[in-house]
This record gives C-alpha cells, structure tokens and sequence, in this order.
C-alpha cells in the first residue's frame, strides 16, 4: 500500500512540475548524421529516411538527377560573405542561406543583397535554441521572430524552409515545423568548414566536396570559411564542366509536388 501511495505521488508531482514548466520538456532528439561514401552516390541514412519521408523533409534529391543545391549556415560574419556573394552572381548560382536573428540584426545589408540577387532565405532560428528541448511555443517563436525580422530588411515576406540548429530534431518538431508552414531541409555533404581558427586552404575545401560529391547533392557549407570562399569558384566550375546544374530548394520542392515532368515542358 505505501508503495502504491508512493508511486501516485511521485507521478502527481512530475505532471504538476510539467505543466507549471511547459519550456523544458523530456524528449528524446535526433542529431542529423549519415555514412559518407567517396563512390558519388547518396548516403545512408538508415531509419532517419522513413522519418523524413514521413514529414516532408528532404536531406538530397533522390531522383538521381545532376543537379545540387547549394546552402550556407550564417551565424554571424566573418567578412566573406560578400565574396561568396561575388561568386554566385558571377556564376549564375543560386544559393540558400540559413540565417540567425544575430546575423540578420547585424548584417542587414547582407540579407537584403541575398534577396534582390535571387537567392533564398531560410530559418535557421532566432537564437538557434535545440528545438527538441523547448516547447512548442517557444519554437513557433524562434521562427516567427527571425522571418519577422528577415521582412523588415529584405523583400522576402515568408520563409519556407527550415534547418534545425544543431541539426536537432525528432518527429515532434518535424511536425511542427510542417503545421508552422516550413520544411525541413538537411544536407548530404558537408565537412568540418566552421572552427575558424583552423582553416586549412581552398584546396581542402575542393577536395572534400568533389571526393563527396553525387547527383542530388544539399551541400552545406559555413560562409564565415575562408576556404569555401576561395574554393567556391572553383568548384562551381569544375562540377558545371561534369555536367552538375546548380538548383534552388524552389526547385527541389516543386520537383517533388509538381507532376513528373512537368518542370521539363
């Protein structure tokens, strides 16, 4: 009996310590991750596929087309991402960037040029909080509050996509995020690119992504490296001479919405 009692209580007090804290919530969360491969071919991604399946979300276009996708993470600037900029009007390349409230508070002009030079903005958090810990309120705010502030200084009005900080999810905020209007958008290729005091060169830019590149590829890269700067043009060139074409995320999600083919007419 005073074990039953126990038991009852312990389960009140969790509840009410629940509802009185609705911001801190018990769940278990996902960091995105896949098996690389240097045979061009689309990672594994093991049970994650079924998932974002499920939700809408895409990590590569699975059509075996030539084409990729270009997206940069802008937490803050470092100064190249006016040349990165350069490069992609030059070479006629659209790009999407995942933007944080600080990067657009502190480099407006930077987001505007992005928008007027046909490039997309995406979500990637106000103060990029790890979405499978917060509520869902606290994250509908973190999105609202950053596309709100994309509008005051660009022409974008809305945002669509959405890349979780930290790479961060679950179902739960798959789901969120689709009932908010956003999809997620993960990536098939990436390399260690961030930590700014260790950059080692263009070459080892180019080489990481051309040893991983595959039809369908959503490239993630960082714009506050000086190496995907300097590298970004040759890169472009190079896989524009294999035969790669360089689409938007519009594409992509058009891709997979429209009727097959009808893109081609």
């Amino acid at each position: 009996m005073k074990k039953r009692v126990f038991t009852t209580i312990t389960l009140s007090l969790t509840l009410f310590l629940a509802l009185m804290n609705p911001v801190q919530i018990a769940a278990s969360g996902y960091g995105w991750g896949f098996k690389k491969n240097d045979e061009h071919k689309v990672p594994y991604i093991g049970e994650y596929q079924e998932i974002l399946e499920k939700y809408g979300a895409y990590y590569a276009d699975l059509s075996g087309d030539k084409v990729i996708y270009l997206t940069f993470d802008n937490g803050y600037e470092e100064g190249y991402t006016d040349d990165i900029l350069d490069v992609l009007k030059k070479q006629d390349v659209p790009a999407t960037f995942f933007v944080t409230g600080h990067f657009v508070t502190s480099q407006p002009d930077l987001v505007k040029r992005m928008v007027d030079e046909g490039h997309i903005i995406g979500n990637h958090s106000y103060h990029h909080p790890d979405f499978t810990i917060v509520s869902k309120e606290s994250m509908k705010k973190e999105l609202e509050s950053l596309e709100k502030a994309v509008a005051e200084v660009s022409d974008q009005e809305e945002i669509k996509f959405l890349r979780p900080p930290r790479g961060m999810f679950n179902e739960r905020t798959l789901q969120w995020a689709n009932e908010l209007g956003l999809t997620h958008v993960f990536w098939s290729l990436t390399f260690t690119d961030w930590n700014t005091a260790n950059q080692k060169g263009w070459r080892f830019a180019y080489d990481q992504i051309m040893k991983q590149m595959h039809p369908g590829a959503i490239i993630l890269l960082h714009a506050v490296s000086s190496d995907n700067a300097q590298a970004l043009e040759r890169i472009i060139e190079d896989l524009k001479s294999k035969g790669y074409e360089f689409k938007s995320l519009d594409h992509l999600l058009l891709k997979n919405t429209l009727p097959e083919g009808f893109l081609e007419l």
